[in-house]
């Protein structure tokens, strides 16, 4: 299906600037799907990233790593990727920080409860140690936590939070090594397309021509597919979140804790707490904070955790999700552009799903199929076929 030497013409054999596969993106999943690409030897893989590396949605995103996922493809992303991050020092030499404190889902409806139970008895399936729990053993293992309107909860100690620095630096570090050439600070500007085939990149700087480019551009995505004339269904949206100063809650293990109805979650941060702000309704490319957010985060801290009234807001960022319509990633080939593949859309879940993204994209380029996981219910065809895909268990509501 897929090939890594197209049919070029004699113009552009004669190029020096030439590479197998050119990569659009240098956040976690670029990096990743070029460090996966290069152990299977996929030829002279070039990367471009219009910034610095991680720049983007990587750097500002806060590392969630979950298992408590309501499908089963999300689910398989996320064990394949679980095992890379429990080997990641062994692997890359950089440890990852992986700190699994649990995720605890709360629900204040009885609709969304009965969601849990369905999501546990997926789970399950797939042997994850989900707990349900009803709302007096939440209020004894955490007993800061408001609990009167609690119909109860689930939660998995597999779940967790990693370095986003420390992951990112380890896949460049390894793509490196495996003689990756990477473009910090060089943006593409165009997709070359000639008869409905990719022929290359042209850059700021200068044309490479390949037959395969992968977008991998996060946020940025739609304005990259645009280069090549297509349309890539992802939409920016910004969301905050805000540290507080040192603040003592518990002497136990807090673990990332989501507020399901609200749409609110918080953790430790160091010594502080980590508190999420609202996500923007409308799409943009803002990434500011702003005081509204600050205090939307502040009152549903307080409603949920009655204590944070004494605590103090120290610091804010934000970072922009990449949103698809049904809130699943958008992997593999375009239909209409033969040679330009994506990696697009995963809607706050791309750092947590980059190690297995990266394995099954290289297997789809250089095998023909992604082997690892069948990753043929995200493509980009089942918007137009009416095949989306349900995942309620987001920590934002739409």
């Amino acid at each position: 299906m897929l090939r890594r030497r197209g049919k070029m013409s004699t113009r552009h054999k004669n190029m020096e600037r030439t590479a197998d596969i050119v990569i659009i993106g240098g956040g976690v999943i670029g990096l990743s799907i070029a460090y996966h690409l290069a152990l299977k030897n996929a030829g002279r893989i070039v990367l471009f990233e219009k910034g610095q590396l991680g720049e983007g949605s990587t750097s500002r995103c806060v590392g969630g790593i979950r298992a408590q996922f309501s499908t089963e493809i999300n689910i398989r992303f996320s064990l394949e990727s679980m095992k890379t991050f429990d080997r990641f020092k062994d692997e890359f030499g950089i440890d990852p920080e992986f700190r699994r404190i649990g995720y605890l889902f709360l629900a204040t409806t009885k609709e969304e409860l009965e969601i849990f139970k369905a999501n546990a008895a997926l789970q399950r399936r797939f042997s994850i140690p989900v707990e349900l729990l009803d709302r007096e053993e939440i209020l004894r293992r955490w007993s800061y936590l408001r609990t009167d309107d609690v119909w109860g909860g689930a939660f998995c100690s597999w779940d967790g939070y990693a370095g986003p620095s420390e992951v990112l630096s380890g896949f460049a570090s390894g793509a490196r090594r495996q003689k990756v050439s990477i473009h910090e600070g060089e943006e593409v500007i165009g997709i070359l397309v000639e008869k409905g085939r990719v022929q290359g990149v042209q850059t700021a700087k200068d044309r490479l021509f390949a037959p395969i480019v992968v977008n991998a551009a996060g946020p940025f995505a739609s304005i990259v597919g645009k280069l090549a004339g297509v349309d890539v269904p992802v939409k920016p949206l910004r969301r905050q979140v805000f540290v507080t100063a040192p603040f003592h809650l518990a002497d136990g293990t807090i673990p990332l804790t989501i507020d399901f109805h609200r749409g609110w979650y918080f953790r430790q941060e160091v010594d502080g707490l980590l508190l999420s702000g609202p996500l923007d309704k409308e799409p943009s490319f803002n990434t500011n904070t702003d005081y509204e957010a600050m205090m939307e985060a502040a009152e549903n801290a307080m409603y949920r955790v009655p204590a944070l009234e004494k605590a103090q807001i120290a610091r804010g960022w934000a970072g922009l999700y990449e949103i698809s319509p049904d809130n699943h990633a958008i992997l593999g080939p375009h239909p209409a552009v033969e040679g330009l593949i994506l990696a697009n859309g995963f809607s706050g879940h791309g750092f947590q799903h980059s190690p297995a993204v990266g394995k099954v994209i290289a297997e789809l380029i250089v095998h023909g199929k992604a082997e690892t996981i069948d990753i043929a219910p995200l493509s980009i065809e089942r918007f137009e076929k009416g095949e989306l895909i349900l995942e309620p268990m987001t920590a934002f509501k739409e």
